[in-house]
């Protein structure tokens, strides 16, 4: 999914740019209501996590691979903005330091796989624990969806975006083909992932999963009476 440069034009190359410089100031300001003292710790495990997962590929189909994005479980995990922070900061420290995804079209990955899989996957995640029991087992359910719909969004958004302004001497068809094709299978490997890891955390900490805290029971004190004689 990483975009290298030259992929797309400059027009499309720009207007990611910009829609990710303000897609990532309006998350500063949003990751103000998220962060405290406990998430704040979370934040930059769930990053480092993410990095750590993004460079390790696992196969998928035809001779391809395929790797976590991360976004809809960054959103879970520590709410949209500060994951939507997260990712992107992956991004970019991916493209400056290991090269992977160019600099020039790191506007364009922020876009889809920060951006697009943090608003697709926490709005179909918050949508479905709506409508599901409040139960540990909906949030992780909802958080299969949530991970598995954000895959291919950004893989269409991707396809939109070739049809806009592509460079290579490729089919939109056969594009956008492969591009579904593929990723609908990376998302389901996506989905697992998010879906394990997230019941890990609320097997041990629920509080700590941002996005379902109203399933969290906060701790009660239990006394039992003294006996007298």
């Amino acid at each position: 999914m990483h975009v290298p440069d030259g992929f797309f034009d400059v027009p499309v190359s720009l207007a990611g740019g910009a829609i990710a410089v303000a897609g990532v100031a309006v998350a500063l300001r949003g990751s103000r209501r998220e962060l405290d003292e406990r998430t704040a710790l979370l934040a930059g495990l769930t990053a480092a996590f993410v990095f750590g997962a993004q460079m390790l590929n696992f196969p998928v189909a035809g001779g391809t691979s395929g790797h976590l994005l991360g976004g809809a479980l960054a959103a879970i995990l520590v709410g949209p903005w500060t994951g939507l922070l997260c990712v992107s900061v992956v991004l970019a420290v991916q493209a400056l330091l290991f090269a992977d995804g160019g600099l020039s079209a790191l506007g364009v990955n922020i876009v889809l796989m920060a951006i697009v899989t943090v608003i697709v996957g926490y709005g179909v995640f918050r949508g479905l624990l709506r409508v599901l029991p409040k139960t540990r087992p909906s949030a992780v359910a909802a958080s299969f969806a949530g991970a598995l719909v954000s895959v291919p969004a950004s893989a269409a958004t991707f396809v939109l975006l070739y049809a806009v302004g592509g460079t290579a001497d490729v089919p939109l068809g056969t594009v956008l083909s492969a591009m579904l094709g593929v990723h609908v299978l990376i998302g389901i490997g996506e989905a697992l992932i998010t879906a394990v890891t997230v019941s890990s955390v609320l097997a041990v900490r629920p509080d700590l999963v941002y996005g379902a805290r109203d399933l969290a029971r906060p701790l009660e004190l239990r006394t039992s009476p003294v006996e007298t004689s």
